[in-house]
């Protein structure tokens, strides 16, 4: 895939550059980590990793339309990730790939991808809600002024380093106070530079932004944060439904519920919506959600 455009915004080219795998055979990639001191692989790269190998094992002018994957160890930042790719089925319509990620000669995630040549049929769609434009927000620059000093630490490392999606969530006083409330949030977000023309590519940094903010939807019924050090997180599965075109450089609304928790497992839901209102995706996940036992 084609560099960013803008290489000042280096975190996005770097996303970019991520998100390139090396070809090692017909149907097998090779992926790398950023250098960033995770202990384990952030969820949304190896989603977005895993669409861009099967989508280089299928032939134009289909497109992904979704997308199933399951976590099923973590990741190790510090070695490169091997990406199988099984394909399925190439049928008149409809294109089947299944993707297999391997670390140390075991499966670290498992995904299928359906491809899904164009055509003229119904339309309807989910509404998008009514909320404040991301202009009408504070950027992120300024709401490290406001958060950054009320935030854990390892808060505070994640809002201060440089990231290639920009946020700009629109609930952001449950960040001070910790109050519990309905499951439900909206961000807008968008990349934090230009892309290039490749609808693939724009999918793919979607499946990455995707599990950004998901799973802490459920945690909003608690008063929780992500990084509270007694909570153990971790995404279980991840769905993602294309709809219709988008750029994932323009400004998109993400908006969360989150249904059900139980057994240690939190359920969260999402619809994105670019800013003329249409739903351009559907995303769905289940996630590890314990409370540590201090006893151990």
């Amino acid at each position: 895939m084609p560099a960013a455009e803008d290489n000042s915004q280096g975190a996005l080219a770097a996303l970019v550059s991520l998100l390139d795998l090396e070809q090692l055979e017909e149907n097998l990639f090779r992926g790398t980590s950023p250098a960033q001191g995770w202990q384990r692989v952030y969820g949304g790269q190896v989603l977005g990793q895993a669409l861009v190998a099967a989508v280089r094992t299928v032939a134009e002018p289909r497109t992904a339309h979704s997308m199933h994957g399951y976590f099923l160890l973590a990741g190790d930042p510090s070695r490169p990730i091997i990406y199988e790719v099984e394909r399925i089925r190439d049928g008149s319509s409809f294109t089947t790939r299944r993707v297999k990620a391997i670390q140390k000669g075991s499966a670290i995630f498992s995904m299928s991808v359906s491809f899904h040549r164009s055509e003229p049929g119904f339309e309807h769609q989910a509404v998008m809600p009514k909320v404040p434009q991301p202009e009408e927000l504070p950027s992120e620059e300024e709401l490290k002024v406001r958060l950054l000093a009320h935030l854990p630490r390892s808060m505070r490392g994640y809002w201060q380093r440089e990231r290639p999606i920009e946020l700009r969530p629109i609930e952001i006083d449950r960040f001070l106070k910790r109050q519990a409330a309905e499951p439900v949030q909206s961000v807008w977000m968008r990349a934090n530079g230009r892309l290039p023309d490749d609808p693939k590519l724009h999918h793919c940094i979607l499946a990455y932004a995707s599990d950004f903010t998901l799973l802490d939807t459920a945690l909003i019924a608690h008063g929780r944060l992500l990084f509270d050090p007694d909570l153990q997180l971790a995404s279980l599965d991840h769905a993602l439904w294309l709809h219709r075109p988008f750029r994932a450089d323009e400004w998109f609304l993400y908006v969360q519920d989150s249904p059900s928790a139980h057994g240690a497992r939190g359920f969260c839901r999402g619809s994105v919506f670019a800013r003329d209102g249409k739903l351009v995706a559907s995303v769905a996940q289940e996630g590890l959600v314990r409370v540590r036992d201090p006893n151990r």
